[in-house]
C-alpha cells in the first residue's frame, strides 16, 4: 500500500462500561439502569478501527495497562486490522476506563479513568518514527497529554504529512499548535471552547470556523450533528448536509467521523468527498450501541451512500471545491 494511504492514530485506548439508562440524571440524582455492557473503546482506538474500516493501513501509537482490559484491548485492535506494534504496556498504572450512561433517546454522558493514557509520553511518539515515515496521515485528539499531542504533530510536520486534530474532550489551545495543523474537526461544543462563540446556529457556526481559520488553521470541519458539516478554508464554506438516521447511541460519532475522514483523505479523496463518507460512517454509527462495535466498514459506508445518492454521485464529489488537505 502507497504511504499516503496510510494513517498514524496517536492516542486513548479504554474499555467502556455501559448502562442504558431512560434519562440521564441530573446532578445528586440517581437512576435505575437497564442494560449494561462493556465495550472497546477511546478515542484514539476509535478512531484507529474507524480507519481500518474505511480501508486505511492504520498505526496506532497508545499505552494500555498489564490488566485483562489492556489484553482485551489489544485482541480487539488487532481484530480489526490496526497495527498494534506501538501500543506499550504500562507495568505501574491501569488501562484507561470510561463509565458511560446512554439515555434512550441517544444522548450520552461519559466519565474517564485515563490510566495508562495518562503515560504516554513524547518518548513513545520518538520510538515510532518509522511509522510515520510510511504514512500520508496523522490523527490525534486530547485524552493523552498536550506535550504528547504537540511530539506527535511535530514529527508529522517534519515527515510531510497532512495533520488532523480531533480537539475532543474539548480544552483551550495554544495558538502556537492551532497553526501546526492541517484540519481540525470540533463538533459544537469544542468549537465554541475553543473561539468563546456559542455555536446554535449555522450562522455562528460559521463565526467559530472563520475565527479558527483567523487562528492559522488551514481547514476546519465542524460537525453539527442533525445540522450536518461545515467545512471551511480560505477558498469559502460550504454546508454538507447531515443523513437522516434513527439514534441509539451516539458513544463514538464523532471518533467515528474523524478516523473515517482520515482513512478517506489517505486514501486519495478530496476534502468534500472525505467528509460525506465520514458523515455516513457517523450516521451508520449511531443506530448501533457501542462505541467500536458500532463502526462500519467501507462496503457498508458505500451500500449506505449509494442508497441515498444518485447513481455517479459519489465519483462526481471529488471534483467539487476542496481538494485533498494540505501538508504542513
Amino acid at each position: 500500500m502507497k504511504r499516503n494511504a496510510t494513517v498514524v492514530v496517536v492516542g486513548s485506548s479504554n474499555t467502556d462500561m455501559i448502562v442504558q439508562v431512560k434519562d440521564l440524571p441530573r446532578p445528586g440524582e440517581t437512576v435505575l439502569g437497564g442494560e449494561f455492557m462493556t465495550a472497546a473503546g477511546g478515542k484514539g482506538a476509535n478512531q484507529a478501527v474507524a480507519a481500518a474500516r474505511a480501508g486505511a493501513r492504520v498505526t496506532l501509537v497508545a499505552r494500555v495497562g498489564n490488566d485483562a482490559f489492556g489484553t482485551e484491548a489489544l485482541r480487539n485492535l488487532r481484530t480489526a486490522g490496526v497495527d498494534v506494534a506501538q501500543v506499550s504496556r504500562d507495568p505501574a498504572a491501569p488501562s484507561g476506563v470510561a463509565l458511560v450512561l446512554v439515555a434512550d433517546h441517544g444522548e450520552n454522558s461519559i466519565a474517564v479513568a485515563s490510566g495508562a493514557n495518562d503515560r504516554l509520553s513524547p518518548a513513545h511518539v520518538a520510538r515510532a518514527s518509522r511509522a510515520f515515515t510510511r504514512a500520508g496521515v496523522l490523527l490525534v485528539q486530547l485524552e493523552t497529554p498536550l506535550a504528547t499531542v504537540a511530539a506527535a504533530i511535530d514529527r508529522a510536520r517534519a515527515a510531510g504529512m497532512t495533520v488532523i486534530l480531533n480537539p475532543a474532550p474539548a480544552r483551550p489551545l495554544p495558538a502556537a499548535l492551532l497553526r501546526k495543523l492541517s484540519i481540525i474537526t470540533p463538533n459544537e461544543t469544542e468549537a465554541e471552547r475553543l473561539t468563546g462563540i456559542a455555536v446554535k446556529s449555522e450562522a455562528s457556526a460559521r463565526r467559530a470556523t472563520t475565527e479558527l481559520l483567523r487562528r492559522g488553521v488551514p481547514t476546519v470541519v465542524l460537525t453539527m450533528g442533525a445540522r450536518g458539516v461545515l467545512l471551511a478554508s480560505v477558498a469559502g464554506c460550504e454546508r454538507l448536509p447531515a443523513f437522516r438516521v434513527e439514534a441509539l447511541d451516539t458513544t463514538a460519532a464523532g471518533d467515528v467521523f474523524s478516523g473515517s475522514l482520515a482513512a478517506a483523505l489517505a486514501q486519495g479523496h478530496t476534502l468534500y468527498d472525505a467528509a460525506r463518507r465520514a458523515a455516513a460512517a457517523a450516521a451508520i454509527s449511531v443506530t448501533r450501541r457501542g462505541a467500536q462495535p458500532s463502526i462500519p466498514s467501507r462496503v457498508e459506508v458505500e451500500r449506505f451512500l449509494s442508497a441515498r445518492l444518485p447513481q455517479g454521485a459519489i465519483a462526481a464529489a471529488p471534483g467539487r471545491r476542496g481538494s485533498a488537505a494540505p501538508k504542513k
